[in-house]
Order: structure tokens, then sequence, then C-alpha cells
């Protein structure tokens, strides 16, 4: 029933299994692989036909987590997968962006990739298995793919490399890379750092690719059992006679368009002469449909032309820059009076409007994922208008590349931020792109960095980022700084590198062409790293440290560490303790099951209140202190004083003045609030309080001046412990030692019969044998003598 094909890959030590044949046989191309006991399925679908009037290739590729992957339920009121959360979302474009280069131009079918996460052991991450079943399902499915492409993800550890790492070493190490690439080529890089140098990351991204080969080569064999035919393909033909045509009509104008250094200028230029060569091949569009907009297609490509050449034969880019030159920046920080940091920072015709907002621990972001929940204290947010191109389009909900630019700043600024005992806040970072025409995720990355700063965030050190562009003729290449958004659409590569001073903390890596050498990509990181200087100057001119004093609207956030077996002391039964300490004081409060409590407030009289609330309930009394305490309740023979938390202790009536006090409730009222003096724990708990031995205005201790009591010097102690009353000595009437050593239980006195009329049968009495026979002493009561009172 089933035509199984398999193939084994060796990676880094663990085996890559590919599989076609078992499952969704009616796809164009599936596989199911499987690495440890991780699981992904992969398949492939394309339609047929091209839509009419498409001019663009449709690719799809969704990338989805099935929660039984991890034997779990998804949180929430629905209780099945949904929208796609942000790991999907950047593992979809993991999958997109090497493989969609590798689509032959002017192939417009729709293409459709789906992986799904169908095991998941916890060990072997499903995004590196998904690209490379991603892979193989395109390689089998017969369409016009020129793949393969391998993937494989690096750590570095100890000053050595690690193929496909796991979590634990990933969160260990200083390096989470990950590198997809054809045989011949590195087609994508993704990766945050601890600051790592440029040999350290191009030595990664190598090994990585080293690695990927071997997938290309399984995939390969693969193919060769299961590969479907091939389609055959009826491609616009590029030919020479058309494009010259083109040139003649339009070739002056687009030249003179792109000497244009304003980009709105300069587009308006571009747009004049597109509807020229519209106008040029109309009665084509009559007659061809599909011809007359593969020739539209054909201006692109003039445009390609005119900026290309420009840059490699006379050194001059689009705006009259050189290869190397960044262009201006300005830069301020304080931009936003409310926000707790804000900093405008603009590159040329970049813009970028970027906030910090302090939270408390409440406000981290929960994530429900395959590992379970998890939550993360620092997250950065992108936005892209449609205004910031001068555009009309869409605006709501983040796409999935205002997602992706948010995840890649975020990554090039984590590695710089304190740790969450150093500087125990929520950190959210918000950046609005106003202008755009170049890297608008570097200025994120750069406005980022600054708004932190201003907003009192120690950062080890200020992060800026560059994107950088290629142009590659055959042998001869240009590595463009800081490149435009026309540079990006028409060069061959984008390549992004952020870092800081010591090193890089983030680089990604998207190329549009085979044949990028190791040497070029060393290039291209040299110059990068200068271009990064430069702009860490220019920003220094704007805040070049921490702000020490956060700001006056953002929440203050203590710590204290309290001992594990007190923290069911301060929340309560049923949080009622720390649910009063919010309540009266006015504080946030937090703890963890360690024992670490944080309390936030923007008023810090209300932390010191909450502080000290807290400090009350987990400290222990100390004899000699003083302390401030109201009067809970006042008995005959004092008053019970709280003086701390939770804690109460008696004033005795005799403690409460020098003088005589006859009734307490004339000195004391319940509430009142007084200072007392801690004389005594005893063994029980029982705490002795004194309140005339301190100053009830001052609080200060008072000299005990109070005299000895009469009678000498009897002082019996607390009657309470009288030690052991049975070693008593000899009795004085001579009768030897007491019975049972003095214990005189004589029993029940309720059974001692009538005593009315002289009847005095008490029934039977106790043996007298232990005392000697003989008269009672004088002093003895009547009832023992026998004898009648008078």
């Amino acid at each position: 029933m089933f035509d199984i094909k398999t193939v084994e890959i060796d990676l880094g030590g663990k085996t890559l299994k590919l599989e076609t044949g078992r499952v969704a046989r009616q796809a164009d191309g599936a596989v199911l692989a499987t690495m440890g006991e991780t699981v992904v399925l992969c398949a492939v679908t394309a339609a047929k036909s091209v839509k009419p009037g498409q001019d663009f290739f449709p690719l799809t590729v969704h990338y989805q987590e099935k929660f039984s992957a991890a034997g779990r339920i998804p949180g929430g009121f629905f209780k099945r997968e949904r929208g796609a959360t942000e790991k999907e979302t950047l593992t979809s474009r993991l999958i997109d962006r090497p493989v969609r280069p590798l689509f032959p131009e002017g192939f417009y079918n729709e293409v459709l990739v789906i992986a799904q996460v169908l095991s998941y052991d916890g060990e072997n991450e499903p995004d590196i298995v998904a690209m490379c079943a991603a892979s193989a399902a395109l390689t089998i499915s017969g369409v016009p793919f020129m793949g393969p492409i391998g993937a494989a993800r690096v750590g570095y550890q100890n000053g050595e490399y690690i193929l496909n790492p796991t979590q634990t070493e990933v969160a260990e190490g200083e390096l989470d890379l990950v590198v997809a690439g054809t045989m011949n080529a590195v087609m994508m890089v993704e990766s945050e750092a601890k600051e790592l140098s440029e040999d350290v990351m191009l030595g990664a991204v190598m090994f990585a690719h080293a690695a990927s080969k071997k997938v290309c080569e399984g995939i390969i064999k693969l193919a060769e059992k299961a590969a479907k035919d091939p389609w055959e393909l009826d491609l616009l033909d590029d030919s020479k006679e058309i494009k010259a045509k083109l040139k003649s009509i339009i070739g002056a104008d687009l030249e003179a368009a792109y000497k244009l250094t304003n980009k709105q200028q300069r587009q308006t230029a571009i747009g004049e002469a597109r509807a020229k060569a519209r106008e040029a091949f109309a009665e084509l569009e009559q007659s061809d449909p599909a011809a007359y907009l593969g020739t539209l297609k054909l201006v692109k490509k003039l445009e390609a032309d005119v900026v290309r050449s420009a840059i490699l034969k006379d050194g001059r880019r689009i705006d009259g820059r050189d290869t190397k030159t960044v262009r201006p920046i300005e830069a301020m920080v304080g931009f936003l009076p409310r926000a707790h940091g804000s900093a405008l920072f603009t590159r040329g015709e970049t813009q970028a409007i970027c906030t910090t907002t302090l939270g408390t621990k409440d406000a981290e972001q929960m994530i429900d994922g395959l590992e379970g929940l998890s939550y993360s204290r620092f997250m950065v947010h992108y936005n892209f208008p449609p205004y910031s191109v001068g555009e009309v389009g869409r605006f709501g909900a983040p796409s999935r590349r205002d997602t992706g630019h948010g995840k890649l700043a975020w990554r090039a600024l984590r590695p710089m931020l304190p740790d969450s005992e150093e500087f125990p806040y929520t950190i959210r970072v918000l950046s609005d792109i106003t202008e755009s025409n170049g890297s608008s995720s570097m200025a994120t990355v750069c406005g980022g960095s600054l708004s932190m700063m201003d907003a009192g965030v120690p950062l080890k050190r200020p992060v800026a980022g560059i994107a950088m562009g290629l142009i590659l003729e055959g042998q001869d290449f240009a590595v463009l700084s800081d490149i435009l958004g026309d540079e990006d659409h028409l060069g061959d590569m984008d390549f992004k590198v952020a870092g800081t001073s010591e090193g890089i903390t983030s680089l990604q890596m998207d190329i549009k062409v085979a044949g990028i050498t190791e040497e070029v990509m060393k290039v291209a990181l040299a110059q990068a790293k200068d271009g990064r200087a430069h702009i860490l100057g220019e920003m220094a001119k704007a805040l070049d440290h921490t702000r020490e004093e956060l700001s006056a609207h953002a929440p203050r956030i203590e710590t204290m560490q309290i001992a594990k077996d007190k923290i069911r002391e301060v929340i309560g039964t049923g949080g009622k303790v720390i649910r009063e300490i919010v309540a009266t004081t006015g504080a946030k409060v937090d703890i963890d099951d360690e024992g670490l409590i944080k309390i936030s407030s923007s008023d810090v009289s209300q932390i010191e209140a909450a502080r000290q609330w807290i400090h009350g309930i987990v400290a222990e009394p100390e004899p000699g202190t003083i302390y401030t305490g109201k009067v809970a309740s006042i008995v005959d023979f004092g008053a019970f004083v709280t003086f701390m938390p939770g804690k109460d202790g008696l004033v005795h009536v005799s403690e409460i003045k020098n003088e005589r006090v006859e009734k307490v409730a004339d000195v004391l009222t319940e509430g009142q609030e007084v200072k007392v003096k801690l004389l005594e724990v005893d063994q029980r708990g029982k705490v002795r309080l004194s309140m005339r031995l301190v100053d009830q205005e001052t609080g200060a201790e008072l000299e005990d001046t109070r005299p000895p009591r009469e009678g000498g010097d009897r002082d019996r102690g607390p009657r309470g412990d009288r030690g052991d009353r049975g070693d008593r000595g000899p009795r004085r009437d001579g009768r030897g030692p007491r019975r049972d050593g003095g214990d005189r239980d004589r029993g029940p006195r309720g059974d001692r019969g009538p005593r009315e009329g002289g009847d005095r049968d008490r029934g039977p009495r106790r043996e007298r044998s232990e005392r000697e026979d003989g008269p009672a002493p004088e002093f003895a009561p009547a009832f023992l003598t026998g004898k009648d009172e008078d």
C-alpha cells in the first residue's frame, strides 16, 4: 500500500531521518522528518496554472506547532491551535527566506508549503528539522526549485563551535546561529551573539554551511529514489531585442531618475518612465497579456543595470555617496515628555521614534508553547505604517515583516540587558517607523538602545546596527554601507550587523545569488565594523551613558529577600495578608518561590511602607528593642499591643506607668498608638512589653527609676516557676517525709459526705501509718485536733 523511501543523515552526532511515501500522498511532495523524537511533516502543493494578470511569485510558507506534539492542551478559552504565534511566524520566515530566491525568474504559479510539528522531545529544536523537511519536499515535488538547501544551528562555548546544540547549551553559550545554504553557497543567516568578533562569527557561518551540505547530499539521495517528474516551464524568453527596445525608449529616463538624490523625486521620475514603457507596449497588452506582463518586468532589470553599473564602474551610488559613507545621523533623547524613555533617531531618510516603558513582573509576556508556559521580561515591537514610505496601505495588526524586524532588534539588544536581580523591571521597547528608505530595523536597534539608556536601563554598552549591501558581477563586487531601499531591492545581498564597540550581538543575512565567497563576507563584516563604530560615535553625541535616575513617571521597584519558611506568613491564608499590604500601602508586591520580593510603585513612600510592613512580618522580636504599636485590646490586668505585624505582646498594668494605675481603660484606649520596649519573650513565645520605660513622645528609652518592692530583698521571681516542690525536707511536726514526695492529692473534694449537725462521717480516710502517732501540734486547726471551736 505504501511505497516508502527513506534516507538517514548524520548531523552532529544525531540522525536526521527523511521519509516519503507514507503520509500525505496526495500532495505534490511530502516528507516526514525525524530527529530524536522530534517529528515534523512538511507538505508542498503548487497550482498547475498562473492566475490571469499575476506578475509576481506567490509563495506562502506556514509553520505550525501542534500542542499535542508535547502532550499539552492549548491554554485559554479556545482549546485548539489558532493564529500563528511569534515563534511560528519567525520559523515560517526562516523557511521562506532561503527557498524563495531558488525559484526561476518568471515562475508565477502559487506554491504552498506547510510544516507541522507532530512530536517534540524537548531537546531537538523543530525549526531546523522543519527547514530540512521543507527543502526535501520541494525537491521531490517536481516544481522548478533549484535546491535543495540544508540547515544547521551552531552554538559557541569555551572557544569551540557546537553543531545542533541543545537549549541548555545555547543558553549557557555565547552564540545561537542558524544557517541555510545550498551545496555551493550560504543563502540565509540568523543569529544572536554575546559580543563575538567578526572572525568568530564568520567561522560559525562556514562551520554551519559545511554541516548543511551533508543535508543537501541526503536530500539529493532521497530525490533519486522518490522525486516526481519535473514540470515543463513555458517561461517568457528574456530576449535581447525586447530589452534593447525598452532601453531605447526609457534608458535615458531611468539614468536621469537614479541621479536624483531625493527619494520622492526619484520615485516620481521612475514612475513616469514606467508609464512611458506601458504606453509603448499597449498593443501587446491586448494581443498577449502574459508577454506584456513579462515585458514590463524587464523594466526592473533595466533599473538594476543602471544602478549596478554606476556603482561598479563609477563608485557612485543612488544618493551620491561612495560605498563606505554612512548617511547623516541626527539623534535626540527625551523626545516624549511622559514616556519613561524616548529617542528620535534619524539616518538620512530613515527615521524611528523609539520609546521604552518599564513595568513590574505582572507585565511580563506570557508565552504558551511546546515547552510549556514561560515568561519574557524584554519585548521589542516594531511598527511600519504606510505613511513612512508615502503610500496608502493597510494599517493595523503587525505583518510577518514587522514581527521579523522587531525580533532582529530584540536579538541585537538583549545581550546587553542587565540581570533581573540588578534591574528587576519588565522592559518594552516600541519602535514606530516614521520615515523609511533602507534599514529601518537597524534604526530600531539604535533608537531602542538610546531610549533604554534615557529610561535608566543600565545597559552594559550602547548597541548600534548597520545594513550592508552587495553588488556582484562575475569577479567584480562592491560592498555598500548603510544601503538605501532601492539598493536593497536591486542588489545581491541584504546583510545586517548589530553590536557594540566590543563585538557583534546580532547578524542577519539574506543572499539572493550564488557565488558569494567567504572572502566577500569577510570584507563585508570588516566594513560593517567601521560603520558601526561611526554610528556609535554619533549616538554618543545625544547620550553617552545611562541616566542615573528613572523617569518620574516610571515605577520604582525595590527587592528584598526573605527566608522560604516566611513566604506563607507574607502571603497569608488565601492571600489575605499580601492583599491587605497592597490595599493599604498602594504598592504592588510580587513574591517568587525563592522568597525574592519585588515592591513597586511610582511613590517611594508607598514602597517604604510596604517594605516596613513585610519586614515586620518576617523579623524576629528582639528584647531591648523599642517598637511603635497600637493597642489591640484592653483587659483588667493590662493591655495587649500589636507592636509588629501579626505579633502582639502584653503590657502589664504595672508597666504602663511608674505610678499606680487603678483602671487600664482610664489610661489607654483600643487603637491608641503607643511606644513600647520589649522586655522578654518566654519559652512559650509570650511577649512582655513596657510603656513606662519609653518616652511616649520621643520614643527614647527611659531609665528605670521605680524603687524596689517593700519587704526587703524578698525577690521571689515569677511565682509560676518555684522549683521541685517534692523535696521539701522534714515536716515541722516531726512526722517524717511527706507521702509520695509531697504530692498531697486527696482525690476529688466533691465526694466528702455531709458535714452538718456534727455528723462528720467523711467516708473512709486514707491510711496514716506513714506518720508517727501522737498529739497534733498546737498550731493545728480544729478540724485536725477534733476539738470544737468556740
